[in-house]
């Protein structure tokens, strides 16, 4: 009896290792940036506004709870998630808090208040309009995780260009905007800043790590 006491022990503090990489979040903010591309330690410091040091700290801990790994190409050191199973278990996380957490409900209704937020177009909707030519596709997502992959017939803008390009729109097309995910609030701005400048503008009701979770098309590399 005492030692299966011991194994027992030994295999829950082993669970409790991935119970303590989501304990902080910025680590689940890390891992929500590589849900959409393998990316260097100092992109996600950038990414997440963090210093290279305090990023490296967090990546260290996600890497021994066996969540993250490396790849390297080149001189280059690459950030990944371990495998499709983490995207999961995110998601999962996700969706478990939004249902158990009245907080997340009232933090997350915040979006929907938004005058910009109320414009929305689902996923059907977008994946008929693209393939139409109805709508012009916006991805306001940094240029590293277009590149890795897309909505089919989107462009990439990243937000921090998008008030300098905006002569690059199309005048009297409808744009959809979208971004990381259900909770990134790019497209958001995105859709603000179109709107205050005359444009027609729609946000993606969720965002492409969504997209790509239902099994859409999706473009890889640059276009």
């Amino acid at each position: 009896m005492a030692i299966c006491c011991e194994i027992k022990d030994k295999l829950n503090d082993q669970f409790a290792q991935i119970g303590h990489a989501f304990s902080c979040s910025k680590r689940i903010e890390l891992l929500d940036l590589l849900c959409q591309c393998p990316k260097r330690v100092e992109m996600l410091a950038e990414n997440s506004g963090m210093s290279v040091a305090n990023t490296s700290h967090h990546l260290q801990i996600l890497r021994t709870a066996g969540l993250v790994e490396t790849k390297r190409d080149g001189t280059s050191i690459f950030y990944r998630l371990a495998d499709s199973q983490v995207a999961g278990l995110i998601c999962l996380l996700k969706d478990v808090a939004a249902s158990r957490s009245a907080n997340v409900e009232r933090i997350a209704s915040a979006l929907r208040d938004q005058p910009e937020h109320f414009a929305v177009v689902d996923r059907d909707q977008l994946l008929k309009y693209a393939n139409s030519g109805e709508v012009f596709v916006l991805d306001v997502r940094p240029e590293d995780e277009f590149n890795a992959a897309h909505i089919p017939h989107a462009v990439s803008i990243p937000l921090e260009r998008l008030e300098s390009h905006l002569n690059a729109l199309p005048p009297g097309q409808k744009i959809v905007a979208y971004c990381r995910g259900r909770y990134c609030m790019l497209a958001n701005m995105a859709v603000k800043i179109l709107r205050q400048n005359g444009f027609h503008a729609a946000r993606l009701e969720e965002g492409f790590f969504e997209w790509r979770s239902a099994g859409l098309p999706v473009v890889s590399g640059s276009v």
